[in-house]
């Protein structure tokens, strides 16, 4: 597994998944001395409700991450039925425990399973839509980019910028001028700012991410809407990655907003 792929927020939902499972095997409904645990059978559909809805979700969740983007599964993504398996867990251990047979009270088991199904949802529906939680998990924390241009100024609003002419990539549709080469040549890459410090920010329209070899493919495609890092940059251009742990060369910097 590349752990890279992995961001904070599939570590939550890993974590809660594992409290869930271990939870499962304590007592869930006692009556008296008699007790009964969420994988009995005299507590069916407990275990499929409760306990089985999140463990699958969270499986669905983090194995969406080493699947190609957008592949689906009966018009949804494999971690969009995470997300939906997820959330029913808490739904059902909610009715479980105010509900139950006559004579039965609710265990340690079924509480902690029911507030470990609840941080699990919480952190499934939220990953997609908080920033901090898409942060790569093997990353370190982004820190504050210093002059890096405010939200809704192009990148390079008040960044210093190289003395000597910086050489950049030879793409396709790239300009002889500003350092580009031209389509065809020998790409060579332009060298790191030593002063660059890592941010999050957010393209205006869809915009291709080049390797960072040179070569003319793309590997990503960037889309507004979503949160991206930026870990270099080079001459003109920034090298992203992605949520899913993919790197490369943004050459078009225009317009983007920093978070």
């Amino acid at each position: 597994m590349n752990n890279r792929s992995l961001s904070r927020g599939d570590a939550g939902v890993i974590g809660a998944a594992v409290l869930l499972f271990i939870f499962s095997f304590l007592d869930a409904r006692k009556a008296g001395p008699y007790s009964d645990n969420g994988w009995s059978s005299d507590l069916f559909p407990l275990l499929p409700s409760l306990t089985l809805a999140g463990l699958f979700g969270a499986g669905a969740i983090v194995g969406s991450r080493f699947l190609p983007p957008g592949k689906e599964f009966l018009g949804l993504r494999l971690d969009q039925w995470g997300i939906a398996l997820a959330v029913t867990s808490p739904w059902a251990g909610f009715w479980t425990l105010v509900g139950g047979p006559d004579g039965y009270d609710a265990a340690v088991g079924l509480i902690m399973g029911f507030i470990s199904s609840l941080v699990l949802a919480g952190f499934a529906a939220a990953t997609p839509v908080v920033p901090a939680l898409q942060a790569p998990l093997t990353s370190s924390t982004p820190s504050q980019p210093g002059q890096v241009g405010q939200p809704g100024q192009p990148y390079g609003a008040g960044v210093q910028q190289p003395q000597q002419p910086q050489q950049g990539y030879g793409y396709p549709g790239a300009q002889p001028q500003g350092g580009y080469q031209q389509p065809g040549a020998p790409a060579q890459a332009a060298a790191p700012d030593p002063n660059f410090q890592p941010f999050w920010f957010a393209v205006p329209a869809a915009r291709p991410l080049y390797g960072e070899d040179g070569s003319p493919g793309t590997v990503a495609e960037l889309t507004p809407g979503n949160w991206y890092l930026a870990v270099e940059q080079r001459g003109q251009t920034l090298v992203a990655q992605t949520q899913d742990g993919r790197r490369g060369v943004l050459q078009d910097t225009s317009g983007i907003q920093r978070g």
